[in-house]
């Protein structure tokens, strides 16, 4: 029984933190029902956590769900529908131009890791921390974006937030297209985070086995870019853990973000 609740809390661990590459691990997401819509006015939003891109396993839930609109400006999103493995919203598009949805800076629950020679690692099953290890309270703090375009794409929206873990599209979002390159920018706090790992998952991969379509790291300013191969959708995935800001709850924050998008 000890091993059970052992092996269920290092799990949980995992789901809240993430792992240190990134795979194998709850992500967050926010899926619309189409990124171009041509010229509809609304689309439907799935929000949710789950191990692979686009599969739906644990609803988002008190998350500060919003749009930015095409002219940069805040916007709310409709009501929230909470199932068991997703929580589903409309946003309206009242207007031409590119929308960004958003779940908002969620932070999630407070638990352990431990650091080891400069790296971030779990604890073992048996709940007991690894050799020379140093335990850190962490919380975990996730965000999920998605750009949507009616009509002509427009820009305002895809400005950074400057606050925590972001990707700033550099290829606006309505452009990215299979075969070619799309470059982008990795932010902390505004400023260019380097050296960091970059996961590219593709939504078919959960049918034709091949889930992760590129890792890489961004560089020294926070620049990388990404090829997708086939046309559908993707999810790009980053993890950074760091020291929190002043004020917060525990000493550590395990930032996770994600970025959907589609290649036509």
């Amino acid at each position: 029984m000890k091993t059970i609740r052992n092996r269920v809390a290092a799990l949980g661990a995992v789901m809240l933190l993430g792992s240190t590459t990134g795979a194998g691990a709850h992500m967050p997401q926010v899926l619309p029902s189409a990124f171009d819509t041509g010229q509809r006015d609304h689309v439907t939003v799935q929000a949710t956590f789950g191990e692979d891109a686009f599969v739906p396993e644990i609803a988002m839930r008190d998350a500060p769900f919003a749009l930015v609109l095409p002219d940069g400006s805040a916007g709310p999103v409709g009501p929230i529908t909470y199932m068991r493995d997703l929580a589903i919203f409309e946003a309206d598009l009242k207007t031409p131009g590119t929308y960004r949805i958003t779940s908002g800076q969620r932070l999630g629950r407070k638990g352990t890791m431990f650091r080891v020679d400069g790296k971030w690692v779990m604890g073992g099953e048996d709940g007991k921390p690894p050799a020379g290890a140093t335990p850190v309270a962490v919380q975990s703090t996730t965000l999920a974006d998605a750009y949507v375009t009616r009509g002509q794409p427009s820009n305002a929206a895809l400005k950074p937030r400057n606050q925590g873990l972001e990707i700033q599209p550099i290829t606006h979002p309505s452009s990215i297209a299979a075969g070619s390159d799309a470059a982008f920018v990795l932010l902390f706090d505004g400023k260019p985070l380097g050296g960091t790992d970059v996961t590219l998952f593709r939504a078919a991969g959960n049918h034709d086995g091949r889930k992760v379509a590129a890792q890489l790291k961004s560089d020294a300013a926070g620049k990388f870019t990404l090829k997708p191969d086939d046309a559908g959708d993707y999810l790009i995935l980053v993890r950074h853990r760091t020291t929190a800001p002043t004020g917060a709850e525990t000493p550590y924050r395990s930032y996770t973000y994600t970025l959907a998008f589609d290649a036509a």
